[in-house]
């Protein structure tokens, strides 16, 4: 059969055909990332800000100011980025810090920008310092500077690019240089989430993942999230799979207990990781204090890794204490991991 044969073949079972068909604009993957402000669960003094800075750039027909989100991984900074997108009516570019290694990567990047479009760039504390000077034009003045020959045959031009807003997240803001911080519009932190809107995050992950859950499981499956969404997302797709293959496909708190049970995580969210770093405190180190290099070693881990994956939620459960000489276990610390407060007084 001859290629134009085959063709008509499939053309007359409908196989190929002009139009769009509603298989078509179904996602490949499933995201449980919404899409709207309406759907967004949390933070709700950042989406008030945001949404007043979008209504007003919509009415003088302009970008937003530049935005940059911080806090720990996990808590909406890149799906604020895409609402952002949406909500704007602009196309959103995306990319990261460490993968803008020179300044011809972000020069690509802005020279393809249409009017209106959001550049989103994760991780914007770890861009390289010569390419971050590119940026500063870029935000203020909407150019960038381009230097041609060298010594005294150099020539320098000047680019228009088209008005953006940049949406930068990081999980240091510390680090940010003062220049590049201070050129940002919209300064936003994210804080960890109650336990009331992990629930109703789940209830929504639920519906479209079609799981059935009752209400003490989903209070259960909160209490174990870390305050953290994409965690408490993560460990439902966990618990359904359990409950498909080891139950009738419906999600009890019994099924959500031995679910993650199985997967290291108790009563309080905290993972093997976490009580390891928290046992190398008490046993090497007698409670502390001691530097986060020093534990990082002992537990052959980075200490960035530390710092900003496993820290943050044991500080806000007050469970580690950080102290001008080091960190500390508390006493919920030595409690939590059944170890006596006063073996705590004798170290």
């Amino acid at each position: 059969m001859t290629d134009d044969i085959l063709l008509d073949s499939f053309n007359k079972q409908g196989v190929l055909t002009g139009a769009c068909l509603p298989d078509d604009r179904k996602p490949a993957i499933l995201s449980l990332r919404p899409e709207k402000f309406a759907d967004y669960v949390g933070q709700s003094e950042v989406v008030e800000t945001l949404q007043i800075a979008i209504e007003a750039a919509k009415q003088r027909q302009e970008p937003m100011d530049h935005i940059l989100l911080h806090g720990p991984p996990g808590l909406g900074k890149t799906t604020l980025a895409h609402i952002i997108a949406n909500e704007m009516g602009g196309n959103l570019t995306s990319t990261s810090g460490p993968a803008l290694e020179k300044g011809g990567d972000l020069i690509g990047i802005l020279t393809h920008l249409e009017d209106g479009d959001i550049l989103f760039i994760d991780e914007v504390h770890r861009i390289p310092k010569t390419v971050e000077e590119f940026l500063y034009p870029a935000m203020e003045d909407f150019a960038v500077d381009f230097v041609f020959d060298k010594g005294m045959y150099a020539r320098s031009h000047k680019y228009r690019l088209n008005r953006f807003t940049l949406a930068g997240a990081t999980t240091r803001v510390g680090l940010l240089s003062a220049p590049l911080r201070d050129r940002f519009g919209i300064f936003r932190n994210l804080d960890f989430y109650s336990e009331e809107e992990l629930v109703k995050i789940i209830r929504r992950s639920a519906m479209l993942l079609n799981v059935e859950i009752d209400d003490e499981s989903a209070a259960e499956l909160s209490k174990r999230s870390r305050g953290t969404p994409r965690i408490v997302n993560r460990l439902l797709k966990r618990v359904r799979d359990y409950a498909q293959v080891r139950a009738d496909g419906v999600i009890i708190k019994r099924t959500v207990t031995e679910a993650l049970s199985l997967e290291g995580v108790d009563e309080k969210g905290l993972t093997n990781f976490d009580r390891r770093y928290l046992q190398t405190i008490i046993e090497f180190y007698k409670g502390g204090p001691v530097g986060i290099e020093a534990i990082a070693a002992t537990l052959q881990e980075e200490s960035d890794t530390l710092v900003d994956v496993v820290e943050p939620y044991l500080l806000k459960i007050g469970m580690v204490i950080r102290t001008s000489s080091g960190r500390k276990a508390s006493d919920a610390a030595y409690r939590h991991l059944g170890h006596s407060i006063q073996q705590k007084i004798f170290h």
